[in-house]
């Protein structure tokens, strides 16, 4: 092999390790798009039950326990 076989060879290899790296990182990407979507429709579901759980009337202080009781 000369020298510019062997350069070759090792930019195919290179080129071999960053390709399989992009694929791990996309599908590391994918997975965490997954996770927030997921995330972001139980913090709807979470806003709609304390929205649903509100007080309709609005509170009296004086219906309050003070602090120290």
């Amino acid at each position: 092999m000369n020298a510019t076989d062997t350069r070759i060879t090792d930019l195919e290899i290179k080129i071999s390790y960053a390709e399989d790296l992009i694929d791990e990182l996309n599908r590391t990407v994918f997975r965490q798009q997954q996770q927030i979507d997921l995330l972001v429709t139980e913090i709807k579901a979470l806003r709609d039950q304390v929205r649903s759980a509100a007080p309709t009337e609005p509170l009296n202080l004086r219906d309050e326990i003070p602090p120290h009781y």
